[in-house]
């Protein structure tokens, strides 16, 4: 079967916005799902607008952590480029995360954060 959109999540973690401070999505429940992939898009930066992502974690979907670098596949960039994509995987086994944007300096950037929720235990996914 080639069809991919039956075997996977997609949630809006941060909707498509000009950012001019720190973003902390919601926590995005990945139970029944035993993967994920963060992806960033990026639009314009204005005033040089520096913002690093991360993604954290959760057993409980209060209290977070950040992600080890070994639970995760690719690396987030050290700051958020103009008109790019960042494509990150999760591969740790907590049951919540949620991505992070942090403004280290300047005015803003217009972007938004998905996460794929994927390798579903029961599909197809609605």
């Amino acid at each position: 079967m080639r069809d991919l959109a039956n075997s996977i999540g997609a949630v809006q973690a941060v909707a498509p916005a000009v950012l001019t401070a720190t973003n902390t999505s919601a926590a995005i429940d990945l139970l029944g799902f035993n993967g994920a992939a963060v992806i960033i898009n990026t639009g314009a930066i204005a005033g040089s607008g520096n913002f690093t992502p991360k993604l954290q974690e959760s057993d409980d979907g209060t209290n977070f952590t950040d992600v080890a670098a070994a639970d995760l596949v690719g690396a987030f960039p050290a700051a958020l480029v103009a008109a790019s994509v960042v494509k990150v995987g999760y591969i740790g086994n907590r049951r919540y995360v949620r991505t992070v944007l942090t403004l280290n300096s300047g005015t803003s950037i217009a972007a938004s954060a998905t996460i794929i929720k994927g390798r579903a235990a029961s599909r197809p996914v609605a």
